[in-house]
């Protein structure tokens, strides 16, 4: 390692780290009136403002790979792995979907659900590289290009920070609360 990734991380830390840290410091603080403290609002903003973008940048992902894809396609066996990557990156989008709607819909399931979705970051990185690996036959190593895996560690990173603060904050707590009765079908309004 050079000095550039350390102050690449350097520079990760104080852009990501010092931000989310105020964010989960603030949110163990006592409030003058806690039970004030409903609704996306303060931290819990920037949270959702992040989690409305991340399908979006999913989607976007997938397609700055679409011509990687094509030139996957074109080796022995390119069409399963590229087509199980597609697969494995709709799923987490699908997810991330779930984790909006829950957070929009104020539910008592989007902290776990979030939490999930922090799981999930390593988990699809993991089954991807091992799903590439195996089925063009080449080593993980070499799978891994460019800052893939820093990427990854980033955003795990990252997601985990703002899951300490899901699990921490008092407008966390008093704003998702709402549940959906079992028999009760959701209605568009």
């Amino acid at each position: 390692m050079g000095s550039f990734s350390i102050w690449h991380w350097a520079i990760m830390l104080l852009l990501i780290g010092v931000p989310v840290f105020f964010a989960v410091r603030s949110a163990t603080k006592p409030s003058q009136n806690p039970a004030a403290l409903v609704g996306i609002g303060g931290w819990l903003m920037l949270l959702a403002i992040g989690q409305a973008l991340s399908p979006l940048r999913t989607l976007a992902n997938l397609a700055i790979s679409a011509e990687g894809y094509q030139q996957l396609m074109a080796l022995p066996n390119g069409v399963m792995a590229a087509y199980g990557e597609l697969a494995l990156n709709l799923a987490f989008l699908a997810l991330q979907l779930v984790v909006l709607v829950s957070m929009l819909r104020r539910s008592h399931r989007f902290p776990r659900l979030f939490l999930f979705q922090w799981f999930a970051i390593p988990v699809v990185f993991i089954l991807d590289t091992i799903w590439i690996a195996s089925v063009l036959g080449v080593p993980a190593n070499k799978v891994l290009a460019g800052d893939a895996l820093l990427a990854a560690i980033a955003s795990f990173v990252g997601t985990g920070i703002w899951t300490a603060y899901v699990y921490k904050s008092v407008r966390v707590r008093n704003t998702f609360t709402r549940t959906i009765a079992s028999g009760q079908v959701a209605s568009a309004s």
